[in-house]
């Protein structure tokens, strides 16, 4: 009965962004090529991919500024096609560039796109005074938008699309160019916005979990608990996010991750479970002359990759190759006039899982085949 249980809580979780197999081209590129996703209420969703890899091209097929090849989305349900406008307004979007209108205050920005979507004063001026709080704008509500700071722009790009109160955020690469205490304040709004879906997804889950090991009776119809009837039919309240970032600090605090390449998402899976794919696998070197060091370490036959972390060097070695490495390379750099500070295994950051998606042979590194063409390609850079 539990996996049953399982399966029934998670069809009652809405899917509110589903696209199945989008294709779009420009002339012979093809700059998004099968796409499909399935996000659901509650959570947050990262894009992320090297630039040309068709992340913002998804988002525009998505909000339909651009029309699809083929395949199809849905948004909440409704058809981005055949129910464009009612598809539309259950979704806020939030471009790469600041679109607001320079010479309007922050309170008659807010207005117009509130006003636009057809929402009466007496239902957008509400709603905004409490969005305005929200992202921390209450006391430059009169300010032109023109005079804001990149950051405060940003997040007036934020309230001016949560002012209608969407079920869908559709967000590219929004903290772009601001600086690190900007992009830590816009993730913790985003965060909160999410939070009260997954306490409700949380309590929904233990709640009939309790019941199914007590005494609840499960159908494909419905869960009776405490002479309460829940229908398959019952929906969650919430927001799904789906955000483009090449930031991957920024990537590790999704839900899930899709990592694109040529048009494809090539890997999509939680922050935690990517990084596992290269457990054991990453060393991180610290030494001087530096350059001396990434020489060395990628002339190392089981050597698939050195990058610059920094005052350190992270070396990606075959699988199970990690012992022979630490074992030959500290003395082969000293034999060679190198300085060794430091060399250990550690445990791979999303940014090593960036970086083998990226290559070439991406795919067969991180399924443990023959890399040899990974590392040719690496040593020619």
């Amino acid at each position: 009965m539990k996996s049953n249980v399982l399966t029934f809580e998670r069809s009652n979780i809405p899917t509110l962004i589903q696209a199945n197999n989008l294709k779009k081209s420009f002339g012979d590129t093809h700059a998004v090529n099968g796409v499909s996703l399935n996000i659901s209420a509650g959570e947050i969703y990262g894009l992320v991919g090297s630039d040309g890899a068709g992340k913002t091209t998804t988002m525009r097929l998505l909000v339909g500024a651009l029309k699809a090849d083929s395949g199809a989305v849905t948004i909440c349900g409704y058809d981005l096609n055949k129910q464009v406008e009612t598809a539309r307004a259950q979704f806020g979007y939030l471009s790469q560039r600041f679109s607001m209108y320079e010479d309007l205050t922050v309170l008659e920005n807010i207005r117009f796109f509130a006003e636009a979507r057809g929402l009466k004063s007496n239902e957008w001026l509400p709603r905004c005074n409490e969005i305005l709080a929200f992202v921390g704008l209450e006391r430059f509500k009169d300010r032109r938008a023109g005079q804001l700071s990149g950051g405060m722009k940003q997040k007036l790009g934020l309230a001016s699309a949560l002012v209608t109160k969407p079920k869908v955020l559709l967000l590219d690469e929004p903290t772009t160019g601001v600086d690190p205490v900007t992009r830590q304040d816009f993730w913790q709004l985003v965060i909160k916005l999410v939070s009260q879906t997954s306490k409700q997804v949380d309590t929904y889950t233990s709640t009939h979990a309790q019941a199914d090991t007590q005494h609840a009776t499960l159908t494909t119809q419905h869960v009776t608990r405490n002479s309460q009837l829940v229908t398959p039919n019952t929906q969650l309240e919430g927001v799904a996010v789906l955000i483009t970032t090449p930031y991957m600090d920024e990537a590790s605090r999704c839900h899930r991750v899709g990592f694109m390449r040529d048009g494809k998402i090539i890997a999509e899976d939680t922050p935690s479970n990517l990084r596992a794919r290269l457990n054991g696998r990453v060393l991180e070197l610290r030494g001087s002359p530096i350059n001396l060091l990434r020489h060395i370490a990628h002339k190392d036959e089981d050597v698939e990759d050195v990058q610059a972390f920094g005052d350190r060097l992270h070396i990606r070695v075959g699988e199970g190759k990690a012992e022979d490495v630490l074992s030959r390379l500290k003395s082969k750099i000293r034999s060679e006039g190198g300085q060794v500070d430091e060399l250990r295994a550690v445990n791979p950051a999303l940014e090593d899982v960036f970086i083998a998606l990226s290559e070439s042979a991406s795919v067969a590194v991180l399924g443990g085949e023959d890399a040899a063409s990974s590392k040719k390609l690496s040593e020619s850079k």
